[in-house]
């Protein structure tokens, strides 16, 4: 017999759920008169033609004609069935669903399976708090934060926590919570080398929250400075965790940035807790390497300004140039935060106290002069090829505009910044492309400026898997295992990485995650010459037998090296030797069956 959720259940969840206040999680929506306006969440537009009536409980959409209930608001904005956006309302309305014949219905297998994992990852989270708040084990890591100037209140409101240094306690103590092996295999906090091993050990834990502040992912910063081991170590993607998709703080952000009607974009965990604890509680930050278009997405209905406290190092300054341009494609002021006093938000807040921060803050600096300041100081603007090279990257901001008068004013603006006769701006402007090239042809002419590349081997094993990334697949598993010494490979095989994990691996994500101009070029002069297209197959086996024999060589000549250190005054030390004396004769074996392999 069939089931379905009661006439009587969908009722209730329809007369219950606040259509005004949900739909304005995903969309500011303002009064007028009885109803409410807005920007549609579900098409890109700058004049509000979103409709909600509350009495009728009921949207619609004057411009892209979408229109229903709130159950059909969740369906369409979770892309969910109806059922299971009844059931997402219930849960939100405190409802108990009803069966048409007593029994449930089948659940959605998914839905289940993001509600499971999210309940381990809560479970995780508030085990890492208890280790910290509770255990001699996370005295270091407190006395950590709180010497960062991060209060008790704060430390409670963000869940952080302490992953204990036993790795394996995790796993014994997830299996007797009735987590079955299969299940934690692939839940993201154990190794998939060892899945017995956690992946998070002697670490401050930072629990990611998503919109309704549930936790679905993890961060952890090392506190033992081992320069073997990454700063700060984070989950992937997971099923119920997308990192491009989620603003870190966004669960307690949401109603400031309603009511500010701006946002911070900053760093990382601490600058955004920083933020927060000084009362700034519009700030989040990014979960990756670069904001994203669906970051921006999620607070773009609610502000009418971005203020960008990135850091002030090399891939801080790329970083928040590629956001001003991102922002202000979608016609959103931009305002950046210059930091004083500190190496970050957390240490001025600190050093200096609260109220210094929050001047800083209401002292940010729009996007404009940043830029030209920026230029300024970058390039030799007292020479006409300077003038011409810090123009040409204006260009690009002013391309960003949305509006000919914010155009023209930014001409003027460059004009008088660098002392430039306007009809020759804006000539060089209508005709940039020319002026690269006239720019561009000049540069053999000066003193080399840029560092040339190192092709060797490694870099060229990379380029040939770029060339074909339909089969990284086939081979990350090998590469996974290798250490590049060629630091623009390693580079870019991080970077492929990366966009495999968040499926968004192509040549186009590539270039935009590259950060380095001379990689850029490499990348695009290979790929327009085709010269990895022939016997590609070939080609890659190729490079990864070298890379396999590359790091075989290291190996071996790092066990010849100790055995030349060795000495030997006791049996132990005997025994030692004709362990690495095995091992010597394993990595031959090794190496000769690699060369084998040709």
């Amino acid at each position: 017999m069939a089931t379905f959720i009661s006439q009587e259940t969908i009722n209730a969840v329809q007369n219950s759920a606040d259509i005004v206040s949900i739909i304005g999680e995903y969309t500011k929506l303002e009064r007028r008169g009885s109803d409410w306006w807005g920007c549609c969440p579900f098409h890109n537009e700058k004049t509000a033609s979103f409709h909600v009536e509350p009495d009728k409980k009921f949207y619609y959409c004057f411009g892209c004609h979408a229109g229903g209930d709130v159950i059909k608001f969740i369906m369409e904005q979770e892309k969910v069935s109806y059922s299971d956006a009844i059931a997402t309302l219930a849960k939100r309305t405190g409802i108990e669903i009803k069966y048409t014949n007593g029994t449930p219905e089948k659940e959605n297998p998914q839905l289940k399976i993001i509600e499971q994992y999210t309940e381990l990852y809560e479970r995780t989270a508030s085990m890492f708090h208890y280790f910290l708040l509770e255990t001699p084990q996370g005295k270091s890591a407190l006395e950590y934060i709180t010497s960062r100037g991060i209060s008790l209140e704060t430390i409670k409101k963000f869940k952080l926590g302490f992953a204990p240094i036993d790795r394996k306690w995790l796993k014994n103590f997830l299996l007797k919570k009735n987590f079955s092996n299969e299940f934690l295999l692939n839940s993201g906090l154990f190794s998939k080398k060892y899945p017995d091993v956690a992946f998070f050990s002697n670490r401050l834990m930072f629990p990611i929250f998503n919109r309704r502040g549930q936790v679905v992912a993890l961060g952890g910063r090392q506190l033992s400075n081992d320069p073997n081991s990454r700063k700060y170590l984070n989950s992937g993607d997971l099923i119920q965790y997308k990192k491009g998709e989620t603003l870190y703080a966004f669960n307690f952000a949401k109603k400031a940035i309603r009511e500010a009607k701006k946002v911070i974009f900053c760093e990382g965990y601490m600058d955004c807790i920083a933020y927060h604890q000084c009362g700034i509680e519009y700030a989040v930050a990014p979960l990756g390497t670069a904001l994203t278009e669906m970051q921006i997405k999620i607070i773009r209905p609610f502000v009418e300004e971005v203020l960008l406290s990135f850091d002030s190092d090399g891939a801080g300054q790329k970083a928040t140039m590629r956001a001003i341009l991102m922002l202000r494609k979608e016609n959103i002021t931009v305002r950046i935060i210059q930091l004083t006093g500190g190496k970050d938000p957390a240490e001025i807040m600190q050093k200096l106290g609260p109220q210094v921060l929050t001047n800083q803050v209401s002292n940010a600096i729009l996007d404009s002069d940043f830029l030209l300041s920026r230029l300024g100081a970058e390039f030799p603007i007292d020479t006409p090829e300077g003038k011409t090279k810090a123009s040409l990257v204006y260009f690009s901001y002013v391309d960003a505009l949305q509006s000919d008068i914010q155009k023209e004013s930014c001409l003027e603006q460059l004009c008088q910044a660098f002392n430039l006769k306007p009809e020759a701006v804006k000539r060089d402007f209508r005709n940039r492309n020319q002026a690269r090239e006239r720019l561009n042809s000049r540069q053999p002419l000066q003193s080399n400026q840029h560092k040339e590349l190192k092709i060797d081997a490694e870099l060229r094993s990379i380029l040939v898997i770029i060339a074909n990334l339909d089969k990284y697949k086939a081979v990350r598993t090998e590469l996974l295992e290798y250490e590049f010494e060629n630091l623009s490979a390693s580079q870019l095989f991080n970077i492929l990485e990366e966009c495999f994990k968040n499926e968004t691996l192509s040549l186009t994500s590539i270039l935009n995650h590259c950060n380095e101009p001379e990689l850029t070029n490499l990348i695009t002069k290979v790929i327009s010459l085709g010269e990895f297209k022939e016997n590609n197959e070939d080609a890659i086996q190729d490079s990864i037998q070298m890379l396999k024999r590359r790091n075989l060589e290291r190996k071996r000549d790092d066990i010849m090296s100790r055995i030349r250190k060795f000495n030997v005054n006791t049996s132990h030390d005997q025994k030692e030797l004709e362990k690495l004396l095995e091992e010597k004769g394993t990595y031959y074996r090794l190496y000769t069956g690699a060369f084998e392999l040709e």
